[in-house]
């Protein structure tokens, strides 16, 4: 088993996957309704994401392990996804830059694994960057919108986006996992994503009248646990909610 493949997708799938656990949470619930099914929709390209890439995941193991026992099986210790997605929703202007922040760093990165060594990666990628891209724009926008809004709104967004900022640094660590395949060229190094990612957060900050936060405090190495199953307390709500049904019915079909 190619075990560094292995470990990158479940980072991908949990991410993916988590992220629109927490977006969906949303369902019923936008400020407009406008708002609620846009949330719902990016919610369903997330959690198509994940099918892609926890289904490869199982495919590389080996074991037998389909999307679903990937999904519903695993405790919170064994999931890798990113610390930013199981971030708490908080209210609209904190959800909002939480995508932000994600969406930019997802498509930059779904841009480089188009081109993988690894055919099976790059087809998911192409497949992804579609959606990706629509949710680029949409979270740009309603970033801007937001922050050149009222005074409240305006110090709300600047708030979220502090509050935000110290989980970013984890997405652009690379460890011996993303390092072995950079090498490879299965995926980029993460590193390499920062200085694009930087520039698009920086103009739709400014063009929003948002302060960004000080580059360095984004620390690279500071928040790198959500990758190695070391997550905050949050996971394990979603976890318990989401697994509910699977855990009380193992085996369980519609």
């Amino acid at each position: 088993m190619d075990q560094a493949l292995f470990q990158y997708l479940l980072r991908m799938g949990d991410t993916t996957l988590i992220l629109s656990h927490r977006v969906s949470e949303w369902t019923g619930h936008g400020p407009a309704l406008e708002e609620d099914l846009a949330m719902t929709n990016v919610a369903l390209d997330l959690l198509g994401q994940a099918r892609l890439w926890l289904t490869l995941a199982g495919e590389v193991e080996g074991l037998a392990r389909d999307e679903d026992q990937l999904a519903y099986l695993r405790d919170a210790p064994e999931y890798r996804n990113y610390l930013l997605v199981e971030h708490d929703n908080g209210h609209y202007g904190d959800t909002i830059v939480r995508q932000f922040f994600f969406d930019v760093w997802h498509y930059f990165l779904l841009k480089e694994l188009c081109a993988s060594s690894d055919e099976r990666v790059a087809a998911i990628a192409e497949k992804s960057i579609k959606e990706v891209t629509y949710h680029v724009r949409r979270s740009s926008d309603i970033i801007v919108r937001l922050g050149d809004g009222t005074a409240e709104s305006r110090a709300r967004m600047q708030a979220a986006v502090d509050d935000a900022w110290r989980f970013v640094g984890e997405l652009f660590t690379d460890d011996e996992t993303s390092q072995d395949l950079a090498q490879r060229k299965v995926v980029p190094a993460h590193a390499s994503l920062w200085p694009a990612w930087l520039d698009h957060v920086k103009a739709t900050l400014q063009e929003a009248t948002l302060v960004m936060p000080d580059p360095d405090q984004a620390n690279h190495l500071a928040y790198r646990g959500g990758i190695h199953g070391r997550h905050t307390e949050a996971l394990g709500y979603i976890l318990a909610e989401m697994q509910h049904l699977q855990r009380a019915y193992p085996g369980a079909s519609w």
